[in-house]
């Protein structure tokens, strides 16, 4: 399973891609929009994992841009402060919304059922 980890805190986004590929997961991680969507048209994913609150362009926003570049990709909103419009929106896209600091295993958990398309 191949994930992309987009959050503006960087040893916290690059801790979660190690400690997700010491369970077999295939996580590659950007610290904004920008690189994120380079490596969106670079290569495939199965889920993103989007912090909803970043500089320039948040995770919802890139949502939407990443869904036009690949329509089946899953997501997963990811924040340590979002509001509750941002939670409400999450919600009403039936995807799930983890706050920070997230438990590995619940993020695990998230994973697969989004990759399995239950979710997001």
């Amino acid at each position: 399973m191949r994930v992309l980890l987009v959050d503006d805190e960087v040893e916290y986004v690059a801790t979660l891609a190690e400690r997700l590929s010491f369970r077999g997961v295939e996580a590659r991680w950007a610290s904004n929009a920008k690189e994120a969507l380079a490596y969106i048209n670079q290569e495939p994913f199965d889920v993103a994992v989007l912090d909803v609150k970043m500089p320039k362009m948040g995770g919802i926003e890139l949502k939407r841009r990443i869904e036009e570049i690949a329509p089946g990709m899953r997501f997963i909103y990811l924040t340590g402060h979002g509001s509750e419009d941002d939670y409400k929106k999450g919600i009403t896209d039936g995807i799930s919304y983890l706050i920070k600091p997230v438990d590995i295993d619940q993020l695990m958990k998230v994973i697969n059922q989004a990759a399995a398309g239950r979710i997001g």
